[in-house]
């Protein structure tokens, strides 16, 4: 079965990558390559995309400085679009946004700037009025990469609609609590530290109890258990493998977990791999089942089909869309072939 896809991508040269995408890309994926890929909007570095439950609007960030930009599209059926409108991300280079599930506030997190912003939506998707601001301060232990606030990712959790924002550069998840107005409030006692790891994105188990947290710096991918009104760590495990070369450099990128929770997947930048693991809910056990090739460069973003029997792996450094079918029984992925796409970074089903 065919699915729209929306791929937010780099249009510019920067320190970490060449750009050279001309913005948003609508395409098509017909369960075995992306095709049809065609410029959707025109915004500098669009380098993640998210998409509303019904398909109806769109959101990007503008990772540019030194203050980004927030640009809001409505979806028509035929898969253009509409602006609706842009806000300064009130920092520079946005990294990631996420809309609230009642589809009234919009999220956004900068990377160079390290805080968070929350915008009220109107009835029809467009941005309004900033409604919080909260300015991470502090450094990790690592000089270079955690020399300031760096925010990486945020988004809801499930149970208790919380704001978690993980941030790389201080080391820490954190948890806020958000007003009916739109306004954040910091729980203290629920931030997770996680140092010199370099916590980068995380992903909600199915069951609401566990988080899996994947670590940047450390190659590694972390359980988190909700114990109360907080998470506590409870293991780690590696996502390179035996066979990688430990001093070979290597960050990663990506977590997905399964639609059942049973296998959580991550890619590995600098090995140019995905790491296939066992999820056992029961006892919070994760185990490293398989590396496997994803013969691209920079496996930047790793999403799964709607009907969870392919994965999609977006190559940042080798301009092109990596396919895998995908086993759910067995977790067995493989390669497909890949399709060319400018400088994809970020994947999202329409």
């Amino acid at each position: 079965m065919a699915h729209d896809l929306l791929i937010g991508t780099y249009t510019q040269r920067l320190p970490h990558v060449d750009g050279h995408a001309e913005g948003v890309l609508s395409a098509r994926f017909d369960g075995t390559a992306v095709g049809d890929v065609a410029v959707a909007a025109r915004v500098p570095n669009p380098s993640w995309v998210a998409v509303s439950v019904d398909g109806s609007r769109v959101y990007a960030v503008e990772e540019t400085g030194p203050d980004g930009g927030v640009s809001a599209f409505a979806r028509s059926a035929d898969g253009s679009l509409r602006p609706l409108g842009r806000v300064s991300s009130g920092g520079d280079s946005p990294a990631h946004l996420a809309l609230h599930p009642s589809g009234r506030f919009l999220l956004t997190g900068t990377y160079v700037g390290g805080n968070v912003s929350v915008f009220a939506l109107d009835a029809g998707g467009a941005l309004g009025e900033r409604t919080a601001f909260v300015q991470h301060e502090g450094r990790g232990p690592d000089a270079v990469r955690q020399e300031a606030p760096h925010v990486h990712q945020l988004g809801m959790d499930p149970v208790t609609g919380a704001v978690v924002v993980v941030d790389l550069g201080i080391g820490e998840v954190r948890w806020y609590a958000l007003s009916d107005a739109g306004e954040l409030t910091l729980r203290p006692e629920a931030t997770v530290a996680v140092g010199a790891e370099g916590p980068r994105h995380l992903a909600y188990h199915p069951d609401g109890r566990h988080i899996l947290l994947l670590n940047e710096l450390g190659s590694t991918l972390e359980v988190l258990r909700r114990e109360g009104d907080r998470f506590e760590r409870v293991s780690s495990v590696g996502t390179r493998g035996p066979a990688a070369d430990a001093s070979a450099a290597n960050l990663t990128a990506a977590v997905r977990l399964t639609a059942d929770g049973r296998t959580v997947l991550a890619t590995n930048r600098g090995d140019d791999t995905i790491a296939v693991f066992a999820f056992d809910a029961s006892t919070s056990g994760l185990e490293l089942v398989e590396v496997v090739p994803v013969g691209g460069r920079a496996p930047r973003d790793l999403v799964l089909s709607p009907e969870g029997d392919r994965v999609l792996a977006a190559c940042q450094d080798s301009d092109e869309v990596v396919v895998f079918a995908f086993d759910p029984a067995t977790r067995a992925l493989r390669r497909l072939g890949s399709s060319p796409v400018p400088t994809p970074v970020c994947l999202a089903f329409a």
